[in-house]
């Protein structure tokens, strides 16, 4: 290439110079490089706190936050609902057997007067067990009454706050056994990851009812059974989660450079490994919260868990039971109740996994 074809290369055409350069084209034929175009500038995204991040994206999921408003209100209920009441939660009236609901200012319009209809054998009949007691125009249960005549009102919410109880238990077993456990065992691997999942191997083979029952055998049947119970038992799935993210985790270069720094191994895990697994395992442990509910449950509905006159919603659905077909409105409340905090914690803890999972969110 000659010096005057680099120059002709180098030198910048204009359209009024077309012609002279190149007589077969117009001027016109020419237009500026990128002309009329509008130019594209980055968009500048506001810092957020990772609580903030969370909170705008769960907002977006409509079922877990209908979920949440149904949890803290159920939660509310537990704490204030047998404070309104004037019935005892194993108080036993006279002559208040079998009563159905009535709640005031309600009735006047039809529906929770306080009447049954129940099917006799020359056709339905008609109840009104609050006529046949002294001031019975006055006395008022929200629920209705059991055979024995406690309040269902106040038991419910009693055994709402044992289900919590289960689920705040269920929450701190996993964060303290399970996750010390796994993250433990992935982190230093070898022996002691052998031995460790060894140990977990034998208490996951025995059945969770062989445990409880054990407990009971050992220890009263109540509520400490089922606490310690849940306590050997309900960490192994959050083991075996924490191991997993650690063994994935250890290797990372934050990890080596940390390490290389002179930080120590409980200094590595819980400063530099936790909270970059901290949403897997936020999502873990609300998904474990229905399940030892559950489990409380079934342990209390096939007897061997709270024991009478103490309540849960367990051992209200196996009291009243036996009443179904005679008096339905006496296993609906615990029924409902226990259904709406599982499904609500279920729902909330999908809507955690859509808000923390990196795959998610925009670009």
């Amino acid at each position: 290439m000659t010096k005057s074809n680099v120059e002709f290369q180098a030198r910048e055409i204009r359209p009024e110079d077309a012609s002279t350069l190149f007589p077969d084209l117009k001027a016109e034929d020419f237009r500026m490089l990128h002309e009329g175009e509008v130019s594209q500038m980055d968009e500048v995204y506001e810092v957020e706190s990772f609580w903030r991040d969370l909170h705008l994206r769960l907002r977006k999921h409509k079922g877990a936050m209908i979920s949440l408003y149904v949890i803290v209100i159920l939660i509310i209920m537990a704490i204030i609902g047998p404070l309104t009441s004037p019935y005892s939660y194993k108080e036993q009236i006279a002559k208040h057997e079998s009563m159905a609901p009535r709640i005031p200012v309600i009735e006047k319009i039809g529906i929770f007067t306080g009447k049954e209809t129940i099917q006799g054998r020359r056709g339905p009949i008609e109840l009104d067990q609050y006529s046949k007691i002294p001031d019975g125009d006055k006395t008022y249960h929200y629920f209705g009454t059991d055979v024995l005549g406690r309040d269902i009102y106040t038991r419910t919410w009693m055994g709402t706050r044992i289900s919590l109880y289960i689920a705040l238990l269920a929450v701190l077993v996993d964060v303290l056994f399970g996750l010390s456990f796994g993250m433990i065992s992935g982190f230093y691997g070898g022996r002691v990851d052998m031995v460790m999942q060894r140990i977990l191997e034998v208490i996951n083979g025995i059945p969770s009812l062989v445990v409880v029952t054990l407990m009971i055998l050992i220890l009263k049947p109540g509520l400490l059974s089922i606490t310690v119970a849940i306590a050997l038992t309900g960490w192994i799935g959050m083991a075996r989660m924490a191991r997993a993210e650690m063994l994935k985790m250890k290797n990372r270069e934050f990890v080596l450079a940390a390490r290389s720094l002179g930080a120590r191994p409980i200094t590595l895990m819980y400063r530099e490994i936790l909270p970059n697994i901290f949403s897997k395992i936020l999502i873990m442990s609300m998904f474990s919260i229905p399940n030892a509910i559950f489990m409380e449950a079934f342990l209390a509905f096939i007897g061997i868990g709270i024991p009478m006159p103490m309540a849960s919603l367990g051992s209200l659905i196996n009291e009243n039971f036996k009443s179904l077909t005679a008096h339905p409105y006496m296993i609906i409340p615990p029924v409902l109740v226990l259904a709406l905090l599982m499904l609500g914690f279920n729902l909330l803890a999908d809507g955690l996994r859509d808000a923390l999972d990196p795959s998610m969110k925009e670009l």
